[in-house]
C-alpha cells in the first residue's frame, strides 16, 4: 500500500541499502603506496596503481541482499499488522547489527591489513549504509502508529 507514510520510509530504506550493492566503497585504508578498500564484494588491495588480491571472506553482499529482501518482504506484509511490526522490530535489530559491526570493522580493520600506521576514509556507501537506518525506525514508528489507530479502533465496536 503506498498510500502509507511507513511504505514510503521501507522504499527508501530499500533504496539506500540497495544502492550500496552497486560497488560503493565503503571505507578505505591508505598506507605509503598501498590501499585497501571495502565495498560489498570484498576488500581489494591497490599496490602502486595496479589491483593485486580481493578478500572475499568478508560476506557483506549476501547479508545486504537478504536485509533487503526482508525488507520487501516486511512491505509486503501490510495486511497482517502484528506479523508487520514483529518483523519491522526484528529488522530493525539486524540493521543496527549491520551499522555495529561495519563500524567496528572500520575501527579495528585496518589492523587486518597493515601493521604500521594508516589513514582510514570513509566512502559514500557508507554514508547510504547509515541513511537508511534512520527510515527502518521512522517504518517501526509508522507500523506502531497503525496498530494502536487499529486497536483503538476495534475497542470502540
Amino acid at each position: 500500500m503506498i498510500q502509507r507514510v511507513q511504505s514510503i520510509y521501507l522504499f527508501l530504506a530499500i533504496l539506500c541499502l540497495g544502492a550500496t550493492c552497486t560497488g560503493l566503497e565503503f571505507f578505505r585504508f591508505v598506507q605509503a603506496n598501498e590501499i585497501v578498500y571495502l565495498n560489498v564484494f570484498g576488500a581489494q588491495t591497490i599496490v602502486d596503481g595496479a589491483a593485486s588480491e580481493i578478500y572475499k571472506e568478508v560476506p557483506i553482499y549476501l547479508s545486504v541482499i537478504g536485509l533487503c529482501l526482508f525488507m520487501f518482504m516486511t512491505l509486503m506484509s501490510y495486511k497482517n499488522i502484528k506479523r508487520q511490526l514483529k518483523w519491522v522490530r526484528s529488522l530493525t535489530f539486524l540493521y543496527f547489527l549491520i551499522l555495529i559491526a561495519s563500524i567496528v570493522y572500520y575501527y579495528f580493520g585496518g589492523t587486518l591489513f597493515f601493521s604500521g600506521a594508516y589513514l582510514k576514509e570513509l566512502g559514500i556507501g557508507y554514508a547510504l549504509l547509515v541513511a537508511g537506518f534512520p527510515f527502518c525506525f521512522f517504518l517501526q514508528l509508522g507500523v506502531k502508529k497503525d496498530k494502536k489507530l487499529l486497536d483503538s479502533l476495534n475497542r470502540l465496536r
